[in-house]
Formats: structure tokens, sequence, C-alpha cells
């Protein structure tokens, strides 16, 4: 199956062309990735099935005689009489039937992505995006100065990871407002303009803690990348 595109080719030229205008006035190698989610959350799935089903056990076993008659009055069977292992059978299958109906439920994405919280959506974000920038720019420039613009859209997150010597200089909140402007773009429905007002902030800073070179290079690829 084909990757989705987010960006236009005329949208991926005004990202790159702001990276390579941002890394003329620094040392500093930008790198922006661009992604549909940051994870498939089947274990959030699992577990919201695994509750109902539990749910739906405890509740069998305080109201017993209540599903039973329920059970029978459904059947038409008055004058059952009910077996332990029937009684097992019917809970199992009550159990069953729940965490089934829950995880086909969770194939509709309005509703997965509701039911899982918001902090959960926060950390596995923030760990692709570390797993993304250790692939693509940690160590992989001549001074350390790698730094990653990443974007989930699903998980409406972003985050930046700077590379050590960055990281050594800049503290976290100064990249505040490179990720207002990149918030601001997504909001309005130009993810483009919001890249490319991040990179010319974080270029800024960039160029005060990093200026460039004479002998400078350009270590990395200027391309916004989508996986």
């Amino acid at each position: 199956m084909a990757k989705p595109i987010h960006l236009t080719p005329a949208e991926h030229e005004c990202v790159s062309a702001a990276v390579a205008a941002a890394e003329l006035r620094s040392a500093g190698e930008i790198v922006t990735i661009v992604t549909e989610r940051s994870d498939g959350y089947a274990d959030i799935a699992l577990a919201w099935a695994g509750f109902a089903a539990l749910t739906a056990l405890t509740a069998f076993s305080v109201f017993t005689d209540f599903y039973l008659g329920v059970y029978d009055r459904v059947l038409g069977d008055w004058g059952s009489e009910w077996t332990h292992q029937g009684i097992a059978t019917l809970a199992a299958s009550i159990a069953i039937a729940k965490f089934i109906a829950v995880v086909l439920l969770q194939f509709w994405p309005p509703l997965k992505w509701l039911l899982v919280p918001r902090f959960i959506k926060a950390g596995r974000t923030r760990a692709r995006a570390i797993t993304c920038f250790k692939v693509g720019a940690e160590r992989r420039t001549q001074g350390r100065t790698g730094i990653l613009i990443y974007v989930s859209l699903a998980e409406h997150r972003a985050e930046i990871v700077a590379d050590s010597a960055i990281a050594g200089k800049v503290s976290p909140e100064v990249w505040g407002e490179a990720m207002a402007a990149l918030l601001a773009g997504i909001r309005a429905g130009d993810l483009a303009t919001g890249l490319a007002g991040a990179v010319e902030r974080v270029g800024a800073v960039l160029a005060e803690h990093f200026p460039r070179a004479a002998d400078d290079q350009n270590e990395l690829p200027d391309r916004v990348i989508e996986v």
C-alpha cells in the first residue's frame, strides 16, 4: 500500500527552501518528518476489550439471577435448571462477546483515538520522534548539530529533538516559538506553512548559538520526510 502524501510537491519545495535558508545562517542541520501516526495502539485496544470483558463478568457474578432470567425469557424456556457448567459457559460466552465487540468497535478510527489516553499519545509520539532522530540525524553531523522537527498527525502532537551539542546550549523551552508557529499553521489547515515557520524560528536560534563556518557543508537532506 502506498504511503499517504500529506504535502503537495509545491509544499515540499516551500519547506525545503525554508530549511535551506535556515541552514545558510548556521552550522545546524534541520530535519523535518511528517507521519500519519506514531503507533498503532493495538495494546490499548486490547486493554479496553479486556476491561469490557472483565466488567461483564463482574456484572454477571453480582447479578447472576437477573442475567439467567433474561436468558430464559429470551429463549422462552421458563423451566430450565441451570447447572454450574451451564452458568460458567454463559459467563464465558458473554465475556468473549464483549471482548470481540469492543475490539471491532475500535476499528472505527474516531472511537479508537478517543479511547487512547492523551498521556499515552504524548509518550509514544515522543518515543517515535526520538527513534526517528537517532536513525536520521543523531551523530550524523560533524559537530553534533542535527535537530528534528517531527509531526504526528493522528495524535495531534509535534516534537523537536536536538543533538547533544545543541541540547547542551539550548534549553527545550527555547523551542516554544518554533512549536507555536508549527501548531498555528496546522490549526489553520496549512501544514507546510507551519513547518516553514517552525524551521525559520529554529534556524534563528541555531544561527545565534552555532553560526555557520566558511567551510560548512550540507550534511543532511533538506527535504521533508513523510513516513
